[in-house]
């Protein structure tokens, strides 16, 4: 037996050694902090295993209205198709009031969960604010101005910040969640996101081809992090505080997991509920306006839901679809959360959840059932 423990005790301590000697101790964290607890990629409760920023929200909450008829119930087999694929929230409004909030398996309206890549949406904004204030030139501005450590790269001196967002930069990468070898799984747990991608090259001419690519928005938010400290600003987690949380009157402070250096990963990680999640799809729909206020510029979010040449269902870090009638557009995370804006009803659905349906497409599919399923409700 003792014979047994020397040889495993030197196989961990070999094994440790080697993903150090590698650069890949990531993975280490990604054990302790997502497999040793029961998960085979990143969850939606995991913020409490990472280091966070707060997003302040305002001391005046702008609480929802809620709908005459009061909160419609969804009909029992979508309710069961939710619960059978653990979803934490299905919430639907319709011209600024709440039609149906469900909740699942412990989760309320107070929930903080994950966003995953829908913050990609999110990061896209902020840059639209910062380009209104002056801190970033326009989304045709290279890139290089902020990261020159990409000065001597032959493609990358090409690229500008739209092609960041819209995934058209060229940026070499491997979107891969589940692999531990994932360049991806790594920007998850690595410690210092901002070398890690600055590290990497560019495999293409930027714009001409599409891929998406969680690299890209962090780069995006090396980028806009520079921006704002060259203007003696905060964090970008103050900045979203300032720009979007206060003056949407949130109903909580949310948190923006960071690496060890204190940078925000823009390409996912916000924490919050799902009516807070909701009002990120309605200032969408508003074109940027909230209570008579710009937040953000009505031609930039015009853009942003604009498909880009090289992709039919992507605008600027924003899905779009064009086929369905009405048609929507929305911001999309791992697992299945969506805040759904169909503009044509003034409709937004949030759909949060631990996983989803993955035998149907969900830019088709999934999404559609979500869709006519608020359509209904409003309809009854």
């Amino acid at each position: 037996m003792k014979k047994l423990f020397v040889v495993l005790f030197s196989i961990i301590i070999i094994f440790v050694a080697s993903l150090y000697a590698f650069d890949k101790d990531y993975i280490l964290r990604g054990i302790s902090k997502t497999y040793l607890v029961g998960h085979s990629t990143a969850n939606i409760n995991d913020h409490t295993a990472f280091e966070t920023h707060t997003i302040k929200a305002a001391e005046q909450v702008q609480a929802w209205k809620m709908h005459s008829q009061g909160n419609k119930k969804l009909d029992q087999a979508m309710y069961d198709y939710l619960a059978e694929f653990n979803t934490a929230a299905f919430l639907v409004i319709h011209h600024g009031e709440i039609i149906s909030e469900t909740y699942f398996d412990g989760y309320n309206n107070r929930s903080k969960t994950n966003s995953f890549s829908m913050a990609k949406t999110v990061t896209t904004l902020l840059v639209g604010a910062a380009i209104e204030d002056g801190y970033i030139e326009s989304l045709d501005q290279k890139i290089t101005d902020f990261l020159p450590e990409f000065s001597s790269d032959p493609l990358a001196q090409y690229a500008t910040v739209g092609q960041l967002s819209a995934m058209t930069s060229g940026y070499e990468w491997d979107e891969n969640y589940y692999s531990p070898l994932s360049p991806t799984v790594q920007l998850y747990y690595d410690t210092d996101v901002e070398t890690f991608v600055l590290n990497g090259k560019f495999a293409h001419q930027p714009g001409t081809v599409h891929y998406y690519s969680s690299a890209s928005t962090q780069l995006l938010g090396v980028v806009l992090n520079r921006a704002l400290k060259q203007h003696k600003k905060g964090s970008i987690s103050e900045y979203l505080s300032e720009k979007l949380w206060q003056p949407l009157g949130m109903n909580d402070d949310a948190l923006w997991h960071t690496d060890n250096q204190g940078l925000e990963l823009t390409y996912c990680c916000i924490n919050t509920n799902a009516r807070n999640f909701a009002k990120l799809g309605q200032l969408m729909l508003n074109k940027g306006k909230w209570n008579n206020q710009q937040l953000i510029p009505e031609a930039f979010i015009v853009d942003m839901v604009i498909p880009q040449e090289l992709a039919s269902n992507y605008g600027y870090a924003t899905w779009v679809n064009k086929e369905h009638s009405p048609k929507f557009f929305w911001f999309s995370g791992h697992l299945g959360q969506f805040i759904i804006n169909v503009p044509e009803e003034d409709l937004i659905i949030v759909r949060l959840g631990e996983r989803h349906d993955t035998s149907k497409d969900f830019r088709t599919n999934e999404l559609y059932d979500y869709v006519n399923t608020a359509l209904e409700l409003i309809e009854r």
